[in-house]
């Protein structure tokens, strides 16, 4: 395990998550943490992940194990990808562009996300990373496709439409907290800015200065507003008439690979091969929107046997561990996405603290296929323990 200058004492994604909680404003922290609702799918995704049981062999050469995958065409060292998630540029500055240099480094795709604070030119210009590009899709379809066509040019080689979010998720903590997207002024919000003030000075004062009030930097820039303030514009409101019609219209346009992120359903994940879709994601959206969804860990294995000759399967929500990633392999997934976890390890130290992230669960993963006997990833699903067995 590489252990970069100043994290020692962060061990594993418990450390970098209690040690966020306390440089991060509780409203951010929050945002970033929790569900949606009575959050009994948080528990449910994890409770179903520590379910899962692997059988180890024994007497097997694990002397040279390796991490490598190959995912949507191309080797990476660790069968991972860095998730999208719409606010990083608060949790550090340039926080987009620190988790491009974290996924840099450890040689693994980062996704940009639409709700990016940092625009894909920047981070593709700064980071170095090999970028995917997130969609949600906005109600006017050629302001969207012309979107599509900056993230190309800027080097996007593969497009994740997000496809479980046709309306907002009831998240009460973030009315509590008077945190929310758009950012409004409350007195709560102003306190809790006040017992953060490293974060104040290093991120949002930060900011200010160089930029003014953050916006999200992939709206057109007559309809860009400071994240304080409503849309301007109807065109780039986030559309809830999204269908398979949608999906035709990208693929038709997209010259890149093309997943879909948040299956859980057989049918869906066949359907998404019938439309050319190269990848899928079995994800309930890390427990952040139906409190009521199924786990992937639940539909994964029935969704890898329905479909997986037809498209790639990656998986995420919940992994806190490497076993976690090795689970999610075992059951059928070639590759899994990581997002909350990257961002704790950017809350305390930017592209270091999230690169010393990547490198704890690789290192994980690395040991648990020592103990499970099997030195290649693709030797994971022969140590699934199914009932009965």
């Amino acid at each position: 395990m590489i252990t970069q200058p100043g994290f020692g004492h962060i061990l594993n994604i418990a450390d970098a998550r209690r040690a966020a909680a306390r440089r991060l404003p509780r409203g951010l922290f929050e945002y970033i943490d929790r569900g949606s609702e009575d959050e009994i799918a948080i528990g449910t995704n994890r409770r179903q992940l520590d379910a899962i049981r692997l059988a180890p062999r024994v007497l097997v050469d694990v002397s040279r194990p390796s991490t490598e995958a190959e995912i949507l065409g191309h080797g990476l060292p660790l069968p991972l990808a860095v998730a999208p998630t719409a606010v990083a540029g608060l949790i550090w500055h340039d926080g987009e562009i620190a988790l491009g240099k974290a996924a840099a480094r450890t040689g693994v795709p980062f996704c940009v996300s639409t709700q990016s604070i940092t625009a894909i030119e920047r981070i593709a210009a700064e980071s170095g990373a090999r970028l995917w590009f997130q969609l949600y899709v906005w109600k006017n379809r050629q302001r969207m496709l012309a979107l599509l066509d900056r993230a190309w040019a800027a080097g996007a080689e593969t497009l994740m439409l997000t496809v479980d979010t046709p309306v907002g998720p009831n998240r009460e903590y973030n009315t509590r907290n008077g945190f929310g997207i758009p950012l409004k002024a409350s007195w709560r919000a102003g306190v809790d800015v006040a017992l953060r003030p490293r974060w104040a000075i290093r991120v949002m004062l930060r900011a200010l200065a160089t930029g003014g009030v953050p916006t999200y930097a992939h709206y057109p820039e007559e309809f860009r507003t400071k994240l304080g303030q409503a849309a301007l514009s109807d065109d780039v409101a986030l559309a809830a008439d999204v269908t398979w019609e949608d999906v035709k219209l990208l693929r038709r346009h997209w010259r890149g690979k093309l997943v879909l992120k948040g299956i859980l359903r057989v049918d869906d994940a066949l359907a998404a091969a019938s439309h050319g879709c190269d990848a899928i994601v079995v994800s309930n959206h890390g427990a952040r929107n139906l409190d009521c969804a199924a786990g992937p860990t639940e539909v994964l294995p029935a969704i890898a046997d329905a479909a997986g000759e037809r498209v790639e399967i990656l998986a995420d929500s919940g992994v806190r561990r490497g076993v976690d990633i090795a689970r999610f392999l075992a059951l059928g997934a070639r590759g899994v996405l990581v997002g909350r976890a990257p961002l704790f390890g950017l809350a305390i130290g930017g592209a270091d603290g999230a690169e010393r992230i990547l490198d704890i669960l690789a290192a994980e993963l690395r040991t648990a296929m020592g103990f499970l006997g099997t030195p290649r990833l693709a030797d994971l699903p022969v140590t699934l323990r199914r009932p009965n067995q």
